[in-house]
């Protein structure tokens, strides 16, 4: 199984294609979609519409803090613009589409992988998985081998050994990292439809269950196109300037 692990799509159309187009290049066949599929962005609703066809296909997708926003009372930890995006997404999207995302579980589990967008020790609560120490608390909470999270729009593998020890790496674009066995891993694959890392590329991840191998990738897309439109439909220009910065 070659399984493409696309988070934090943000209303992206432009950018979800491109990272689509790119998994079927590399002979994806099976998509895990770790939330946040809304909000930012200017496409929402094509976003979703996408995403349910692949998980009527067969796809997994977990549901993310602007997805959860989206169809309830909007939190008071998000800042005043993600609050702005947020209303105006839920004026575009239509009862089913806003149904599709209520019903979206917090966390999926198949042959020992977990899919949660944000820590596994509490996915209700939001935690980023922003160093050794919370990815040390999202692994403790689960037995599974690997977990996949989203949440954090950058990159990072991290590996606990059997006494309890934590490494990170920070991937780059096109690199393949071989898993071992004897280790347990939660890996962030960074934001398809917003990056921050400097690096306006989409970013996206593929997990190869036969060679036990993850590769991260960095695909280039029209970030001019969807800037501009976030800017057209009258959303905050910071968000506009986030795809052009990659910040």
């Amino acid at each position: 199984m070659r399984l493409a692990l696309l988070t934090d799509l943000h209303a992206n159309r432009e950018a979800v294609s491109a990272c689509l187009l790119h998994a079927e290049q590399q002979q994806a066949d099976r998509y895990a979609f770790l939330g946040d599929l809304v909000g930012y962005g200017a496409d929402p609703a094509w976003v979703v519409d996408t995403v349910m066809h692949y998980v009527a296909r067969g796809a997994i997708a977990v549901q993310g803090n602007h997805d959860h926003a989206a169809v309830c009372a909007t939190r008071l930890q998000m800042h005043a613009e993600a609050r702005e995006a947020i209303e105006w997404t839920r004026t575009r999207l239509s009862a089913a589409q806003l149904a599709f995302l209520e019903q979206l579980p917090l966390t999926a589990e198949q042959d020992g992988l977990l899919f949660v967008h944000a820590s596994a020790q509490q996915p209700s609560a939001w935690e980023y998985v922003s160093g050794s120490a919370e990815a040390a608390r999202s692994m403790e909470a689960e037995h599974c081998r690997i977990i996949f999270c989203g949440h954090v729009h950058d990159p990072a593998l991290y590996r606990r050994t059997a006494d309890g020890r934590i490494g990170c790496h920070t991937p780059r674009g096109g690199s393949h990292v071989p898993l071992q066995l004897q280790h347990q891993y939660l890996a962030i694959p960074g934001s398809v439809g917003q990056p921050r890392d400097g690096i306006p590329s989409a970013c996206y991840a593929l997990f190869d269950d036969v060679s036990f191998e993850l590769s991260y990738f960095r695909v280039p897309y029209d970030n001019g196109a969807a800037a501009r439109k976030v800017i057209e439909v009258g959303l905050p220009i910071v968000f506009a300037m986030r795809l052009i910065e990659g910040l």
